[in-house]
């Protein structure tokens, strides 16, 4: 394990102090939760444009489903007659 300095602000670290006397755990470990969850939100966030950047590629080159097929695939949804998954024409 490393250790990294970090400087606070003043209403930061109180708040800080609070949690971790709160959870009965310290600074260190709170900040270690604190920063995985936020390196996990980015993480997410960067797949995300990804698929993004991806599905509006597949729009430009016409590879998408018309939106009545798509309403009537969800209108099926737990009837004897359910409609499978529309796809695109490409």
């Amino acid at each position: 394990m490393s250790v990294t300095t970090v400087r606070l602000q003043a209403d930061v670290e109180e708040h800080l102090e609070a949690i971790a006397g709160r959870l009965h755990r310290s600074k260190g470990w709170v900040i270690n939760q604190a920063l995985s969850e936020y390196i996990e939100k980015q993480q997410r966030e960067q797949e995300r444009w990804q698929q993004t950047l991806e599905a509006m590629e597949s729009a430009a080159q016409g590879k998408v489903v018309d939106s009545g097929e798509v309403h009537d695939w969800l209108n099926s949804w737990g009837s004897e007659n359910e409609l499978e998954a529309p796809r695109s024409g490409k």
